[in-house]
């Protein structure tokens, strides 16, 4: 699609983004006429987004930082998308690179194509597609849900029928293939499941997913919430991943062995099994993520999997697109991320040969002795910088910036109140 092209649909300019390592998508735009340009020279943006909080404090990285440097933003026009959520603009995914063209070492989608990669260095590619759950609010800084049906309920989709309609009619536009859409449990929540495809362009589809939600929300006089936790009391937004293991066009999850996995299936598995404690520093990497992840709220706070068991953190789905889903994680996580340490713990579980224990078939909080995830965010951090499969996967400088990031979070709500933390989260996610 060339600039006269896209002018010709009304396109102004175009959003090029990123996610940061707190999960919030920052940009730079550009006026269409100056796509090329940016496309071959890119973007400038400092490295110390790289150490953002979600509410835009600075903190002291131990490898980046501070007011020197400058990285160049490239969109990646194969992903370029206008937006029927936002008339007059475009929208492509980002990637950055040193000023001298060298792939910046922190960039979040490069890691993940990083990821990709390595997977396919052992003769394996991945299949993810991400389940989108955010609430729709009343305007005001309060929540205010902005539907009164019951959670699930039709009546839910029909006070606010012509919205759905809209979101769903932007999505297709856009070219973002959905799978299902449905009122949720919680007060206002309404989920969208996207199709499997490439891991780096799954990630990809959930950030422009979110932001169409966010735009088509808002030009119908509502706000629309991503975060883990909207309200104290109420059940939080998830963010779940399911990702199926193949190789060339045989889905490894399908592969007819115990429990229909084949022997590399299995081993992925128990790989991620394995590193979830770690994991959960990247994929629920938020304070705000552990008030969600308690028992008996379908949160799946167990670190353990089961057969279509909704709270174990591992679901294993079968049929014909038999897949794992990691129900632990939620939204404010940076989705490039996300696929980058999942795909790693996999790739090590596959490559080591790790065995994968037997699987929970009932509530895990019903029986004793089954291992928690993480209980906080700290105990996550921790998890993390002392797995080295991740913190090779990573590579160190990278690693510590996310540790630095979350423990800025830590002392951000050091004396915060879960009331406290929920109100500064609540509309940056």
């Amino acid at each position: 699609m060339d600039t006269s092209e896209l002018a010709g649909r009304g396109v102004v300019a175009v959003a090029v983004t990123w996610v940061d390592n707190s999960g919030i998508t920052r940009v730079k735009s550009v006026p269409t006429a100056e796509l090329p340009n940016a496309a071959v020279h890119g973007l400038g943006a400092s490295p110390v987004f790289d150490v953002f909080l979600l509410e835009d404090t600075i903190v002291d990285g131990r490898y980046v930082g501070g007011p020197v440097g400058d990285l160049r933003v490239r969109p990646d026009l194969d992903r370029l998308t206008v937006l029927a959520g936002q008339p007059g603009w475009a929208w492509a995914p980002g990637d950055r690179f040193h000023q001298d063209g060298r792939p910046y070492e922190l960039d979040q989608r490069g890691l993940a194509k990083t990821a990709v990669d390595r997977l396919a260095e052992h003769g394996f590619s991945a299949r993810a597609g991400f389940e989108v759950e955010w609430v729709v609010g009343r305007p005001g800084d309060d929540f205010t849900p902005a539907t009164e049906g019951p959670a699930y309920g039709h009546t839910r989709q029909v006070e606010v029928s012509d919205y759905c309609v809209a979101l769903l009619t932007a999505l297709a536009e856009q070219g973002v293939r959905v799978l299902q859409f449905h009122p949720e449990y919680a007060a206002g929540q309404f989920e969208v499941s996207t199709a499997p495809t490439d891991p780096v362009r799954a990630a990809d589809t959930v950030v422009l997913v979110k932001e169409t939600i966010r735009a088509v929300t808002a030009r119908h006089g509502m706000r629309a919430s991503f975060s883990p936790k909207v309200a104290v009391g109420g059940v939080g937004n998830g963010g779940h991943l399911h990702v199926s293991l193949w190789r060339g066009e045989e889905n490894l999850f399908a592969g007819g062995g115990r429990f229909g996995l084949s022997r590399e299936a299995e081993g992925f598995t128990a790989g991620v099994l394995a590193h979830l404690p770690g994991l959960c520093a990247i994929g629920s990497p938020s304070v705000a993520s552990y008030l969600r992840l308690v028992p008996s709220h379908w949160a799946a706070p167990y670190a353990a999997w089961g057969v279509e068991n909704r709270e174990t953190a591992l679901r294993l789905i079968g049929g014909e697109s038999a897949n794992l889903e990691v129900k632990s994680f939620d939204l404010s996580a940076n989705p490039y991320l996300v696929v980058a340490g999942v795909l790693s713990a996999g790739l090590a579980g596959l490559t080591e040969g790790t065995a994968l224990p037997d699987p929970h078939g009932v509530d895990p909080a019903t029986i004793e002795g089954v291992p928690r995830l993480p209980l906080s965010l700290g105990e996550a951090v921790d998890a993390f910088e002392s797995d080295q499969v991740l913190v090779g996967a990573f590579g160190v400088e990278f690693a510590a910036t996310i540790a630095d990031v979350r423990r800025g979070e830590l002392a951000l709500f050091a004396e915060s109140s879960p009331e406290e933390v929920v109100a500064v989260t609540r509309w940056r996610h």
